[in-house]
């Protein structure tokens, strides 16, 4: 069966946590981790440079919602299991279904990081790419100077690809900024 058509996981689980899809109703958490981690993710992440209302967590949710729905982008939230408390987002983005490849992202609100979660999370989601999907290729890219996120790809035993030279914007806009990439290969 071509991996778009197979079905998604109502949640995948890990020892402490669980990575459901993101759903209706989940702008609610989203805020809250943005409003607490603005000032860390600012430094990485264009959409904390935006104003952020409930409002627009919500929305931004529906959207991410009708892509899952479509298989263009798979947009997952990360809780933890001992209390159902919302603690970041990750997903499986950039899909080439014909190969199939994924790229993988990730983000945490700071009140949660440093404990491992986004490692845990990371490398089931890793497996469940390969596995479930029947991946080719699960790439990691960030920005060189972002070590805590180039930690997770290390951690996790990906290869250090290289590193693209003025490939994007710094999360302000207002620089050129490189690119490193980390895979993982089916061969």
């Amino acid at each position: 069966m071509k991996a778009i058509l197979m079905d998604f996981p109502e949640k995948i689980e890990t020892p402490r946590l669980y990575l459901r899809p993101c759903r209706p109703g989940d702008g609610h958490d989203v805020y809250e981790a943005i409003v607490h981690s603005k000032p860390e993710l600012k430094q990485w992440l264009p959409f904390a440079h935006l104003d952020v209302s409930l409002e627009t967590s919500e929305q931004n949710v529906l959207k991410s919602y009708a892509d899952f729905i479509l298989k263009e982008d798979i947009r997952l939230h990360i809780y933890r299991k001992e209390d159902d408390q919302f603690i970041g987002s990750t997903g499986l983005h950039r899909i080439n279904w014909d190969i199939p490849k994924f790229e993988i992202g990730y983000w945490i609100d700071t009140r949660y990081s440093k404990q491992g979660y986004i490692t845990e999370a990371i490398e089931k989601l890793t497996k469940f790419a390969f596995y479930h999907y029947g991946a080719k290729r699960v790439e990691i890219r960030c920005d060189p100077n972002n070590i805590a996120s180039r930690r997770i790809p290390e951690k996790l035993g990906y290869t250090f690809e290289g590193t693209l030279r003025y490939d994007s914007l710094s999360a302000d806009g207002k620089e050129l900024r490189d690119t490193s990439i980390y895979a993982k290969t089916t061969y």
